[in-house]
């Protein structure tokens, strides 16, 4: 009977502690369920607020749409009592309020405002008008040229590296001997001599913001556009100085002024003189320089080669004997050039041909090698090259001629 009772407890006990584990894993399980079900409460949660959020977004987005327009006005007189004297674009003018959340050194005549549509009152000031044609002048990379790149003209870098980088670089050497840096250099010479070169070496040399101007872009169709450009254009300098502006191709806004003339020389005079005013406006510090390049300075106006405008006028010649050598190596350093090419015999061939015609003849050579299916250039090829550029040379000095006779 004993021995019954034990075993009956032992039983009893086991059946407990099963049932003790059984409920445990009851009471994990559900816990775990718990977890869960805050999680996804937690998560549901973060939806709400997301949703939340966006549905403010989209009412603030509708709210702005539904609001009208803004009228763009420009400022024309200030008066007393807050009263601004406002030219909207339509054409009239209004007097209207000023406002108090803008402050009063925003405000001044010539500059854009915002007007409400309903009442014209100031809403915002507006930053100037630009055009986009002028911030593309802008070049954001600097040109890969160097000063190695220029064959010859010592001379006339060392020359352009005081007018133009010196003063950029070192404006307290002019301080201290007490003279002003140059303002402007002209780069004159035949086509292809390496003006614009000149001034891609020295975009490449200083840090200074570099601004290519071509003098057609600045002709335009309706009267004053040429003018307002310009100012534009040096205003964008002003903005990125220290700045370097380089005007190619000077002579098709720089012819000297007629007597008689058309209303398309009329524009371009004004665009001129235009010009004239913004170049003998700068600061003397030298902050802003300019460079100009031409093939014609014969027809350039006296007023704009005068001292102040354009301090050093710099010739860029053809290439001498030694000039061309050193022109020849320089295009010949990454081409594949056999042991029997004579660069003295090359200077000597290409007598009063410039650099440009040099870069033109390596080419040239390049490509009869690449037409042989060879991959070394022989002097052969340049020889026959050499022979290309004179016909060449020689078709376009006929056609110039013909053309002569006809309109004669």
């Amino acid at each position: 009977m004993g021995e019954e009772s034990k075993d009956e407890m032992d039983n009893y006990s086991k059946y407990l502690l099963d049932r003790v584990k059984q409920l445990e894993d009851r009471c994990e399980e559900l816990e775990d369920t718990k977890q869960n079900f805050e999680n996804k409460m937690r998560n549901e949660e973060d939806k709400k607020i997301k949703f939340k959020r966006e549905a403010r977004k989209l009412r603030s987005e509708l709210d702005r749409l539904k609001k009208p327009p803004l009228v763009v006005g420009t400022v024309s007189d200030i008066l007393e009592d807050q009263k601004i004297v406002v030219k909207s674009t339509t054409g009239p003018k209004f007097v209207v309020d000023g406002s108090d959340i803008i402050e009063e050194k925003d405000i001044e005549p010539g500059c854009r405002v915002s007007l409400n549509q309903q009442s014209l009152g100031i809403v915002d000031s507006l930053p100037s008008s630009k055009d986009p044609n002028v911030h593309g002048m802008e070049v954001i990379s600097c040109p890969e040229v160097t000063y190695e790149d220029i064959g010859g003209l010592n001379q006339q870098v060392t020359e352009l590296k005081e007018t133009v980088e010196l003063p950029l670089k070192k404006p307290a050497k002019f301080k201290e001997v007490g003279i002003e840096p140059p303002k402007g250099v002209l780069l004159y010479g035949s086509p292809g001599t390496g003006k614009t070169l000149m001034a891609k070496a020295v975009a490449n040399k200083t840090e200074a913001t570099f601004i290519r101007v071509v003098g057609s872009e600045l002709v335009q169709k309706y009267i004053g556009e040429g003018a307002r450009m310009v100012r534009d254009v040096f205003e964008l300098a002003k903005e990125k100085s220290p700045s370097i502006l380089f005007i190619d191709e000077l002579d098709a806004i720089g012819a000297k002024r007629q007597q008689t003339s058309t209303s398309g020389d009329r524009e371009v005079q004004r665009t001129m003189m235009q010009l004239l005013s913004e170049m003998d406006g700068f600061d003397p510090r030298g902050d802003i320089k300019i460079i100009g390049a031409t093939n014609r300075s014969d027809i350039l106006d006296p007023a704009l080669l005068r001292p102040g405008r354009f301090d050093r006028l710099i010739e860029v010649p053809l290439p001498t004997y030694e000039d061309r050598k050193q022109i020849f190596k320089i295009h010949a350093r990454d081409i594949k050039v056999a042991d029997e090419v004579s660069i003295e015999r090359l200077a000597s061939m290409t007598e009063e041909k410039s650099g440009a015609d040099i870069k033109a003849i390596t080419t040239e050579a390049g490509m009869l090698a690449i037409r042989d299916d060879r991959e070394t250039v022989i002097m052969k090829d340049y020889e026959e090259a050499i022979k290309k550029v004179k016909k060449e040379s020689a078709s376009e000095e006929l056609s110039k001629s013909s053309k002569g006779v006809m309109f004669a």
